[in-house]
């Protein structure tokens, strides 16, 4: 009832009456949608590519939360501090970095608190653009509070959360209801994804526009595709008034039947029904004939096989406008890690095989993958324990990702350190449009402190997120994040730290909690 009331509260402050319930969409004003244009009346996809707004209505409220949402008062109780001896991510260059107001400055007040970083390295802030924050509705799993916990201690300054909660985020009231709690938890910013239809049903629209204006960054009916070819186009066609990209869960859901992993030895091994990659490609190649068709824009999300790889090249070369994201766990494991029916080894898509993995390296090695991100899906301990094909789909991935990609892109050479952190923080806010981050005056503190040298030993029992669902328990990586800071703000400190003891104490001295 509480989250009811504050919804409507929500709802009736930007100007409504009463806000519809949850899966219900915000009733037209018939005038207005007579004066629509036809679908057929629309331009061709590739005049609207080269002027993507034009005659779209303004979006007044899209620069109201800039930064996503982020505790308030945090900027100004969080103490001046003062950076020592840090590395460049990107030059390797020695530097000292100053902090104020959430911003980096030229040079620190003379009561700054110092963090020694002892040679660490210093990026812009981690940003995965696919977390499953599980509220509301799921908090069993994980709260916004828990997971964006996670991501700050995983070097995460902002996460995009999946609008696949209950309700499903599908109206204006519910995009600025994750936002406000997000403000309260403030451990990282965090940017509302929407639902593309409602409910996620894949049969109509959500408003777009209004979900835009909102505060949503992009739309998504992650953990289910949309199957009707005539509803994706009749989105592409309209997401141009929103101006944010539609996120595409690829999946044809009459290959993958009943599938719980992938299609092929193992399964068969198991005696466990498969999904086929094809389940996945075909999705991609129809698509790209749909933003071919329509001049909409799309991101592919958490791609995981060699055909789909192949229809993103090809899509690249006619010149579409698409993005790409993969995940560590395609790019570390094969469905050869399912074992014994270990369903820390099930997500969706799913793990596939030995020639799909090396073609996921290939892909981020050529430039095909755009950036990264981590699907964080955390479940109960309880759901886990069910038997393999009733267990639920997902794995945590915040706490690992920074390790997993030094261990296993880095360190085998498959990626600079520079490139693989550009694919985390500069490339993730260029696809989504969010502000940038440069370690330069003026521009925000979000900041992550890194040592890609340490070694560690990986213990779900010691996540932040509530979600313990990892296949890597118990692995040997390399590459941990020392301290990270939102705004100005020490988010995380890594207990084996000492740089960062007086930050805290005088934060913690400063601003109780």
């Amino acid at each position: 009832m509480g989250r009811d009331r504050g919804a409507r509260r929500a709802h009736e402050a930007g100007g409504g009456g009463a806000p519809p319930r949850p899966h219900e969409p915000r009733r037209r004003d018939p005038a207005r949608g007579r004066r629509r244009p036809a679908l057929g009346d629309l331009r061709p996809g590739r005049e609207r590519r080269r002027d993507p707004l034009r005659g779209a209505a303004p979006l007044r409220g899209a620069r109201r939360r800039p930064g996503g949402a982020l505790v308030s008062g945090a900027v100004e109780k969080s103490p001046p501090v003062l950076i020592r001896n840090a590395r460049h991510w990107r030059t390797g260059e020695r530097i000292d970095l100053a902090l104020y107001g959430g911003r980096i400055v030229e040079r620190a007040p003379a009561h700054a608190r110092v963090v020694e970083a002892g040679g660490a390295v210093l990026s812009p802030g981690l940003v995965d653009v696919h977390v499953h924050l599980r509220e509301p509705g799921h908090t069993a799993k994980e709260t916004i509070a828990s997971g964006t916990r996670a991501a700050a201690a995983g070097g995460f300054t902002a996460v995009c959360a999946m609008p696949n909660t209950e309700p499903v985020v599908d109206s204006a009231a519910w995009v600025e209801w994750v936002a406000a709690r997000a403000r309260e938890a403030g451990h990282c910013r965090v940017y509302p994804i929407a639902a593309l239809t409602q409910g996620q049903r894949g049969e109509q629209l959500a408003p777009l526009v209004a979900l835009r204006r909102a505060g949503a960054v992009a739309f998504s009916d992650d953990g289910r595709p949309v199957m009707s070819a005539a509803v994706m186009r009749r989105a592409l066609e309209y997401q141009r008034h929103a101006d944010a990209p539609i996120i595409c869960h690829e999946e044809d859901l009459t290959l993958r039947g009943d599938g719980h992993m992938n299609e092929g030895f193992t399964a068969t091994r198991l005696g466990l029904a498969g999904i086929p990659a094809a389940a996945e490609s075909v999705m991609v190649w129809r698509d790209l004939e749909l933003v071919e068709l329509t001049g909409g824009r799309v991101h592919f999300a958490h791609l995981s096989c060699a055909a789909s790889f192949e229809a993103l090249r090809r899509a690249r070369e006619r010149g579409l406008p698409v993005t790409a994201e993969t995940c560590p766990h395609y790019w570390t494991l094969t469905d050869e890690a399912v074992g014994d029916y270990d369903t820390h080894a099930k997500m969706n898509p799913p793990l596939r095989s030995e020639a799909d993995r090396a073609a996921v390296l290939a892909a981020i090695r050529e430039g095909l993958v755009d950036c990264f991100a981590t699907d964080h899906a955390p479940h109960t301990h309880e759901e886990k324990q069910r038997p393999f094909d009733q267990a639920p789909f997902g794995i945590v991935g915040l706490e690992t990702a920074f390790a997993l990609t030094v261990s296993h892109l880095v360190r085998p050479g498959h990626l600079s350190l520079a490139r693989a952190l550009e694919l985390w923080t500069e490339a993730p806010r260029r696809v989504f449009g969010l502000p940038e981050v440069r370690l330069e005056p003026g521009f925000p503190a979000d900041l992550a402190l890194l040592d890609p040298e340490r070694e560690w030993t990986v213990d779900p029992a010691r996540f932040h997120s509530q979600g313990r669902n990892t296949p890597f328990a118990g692995w040997r990586l390399t590459g941990l994040p020392l301290a990270t800071f939102c705004a100005g703000r020490l988010t995380h400190a890594d207990p084996g730290f000492a740089g960062a003891r007086e930050v805290a104490e005088a934060q913690l001295a400063e601003n109780p909690r």
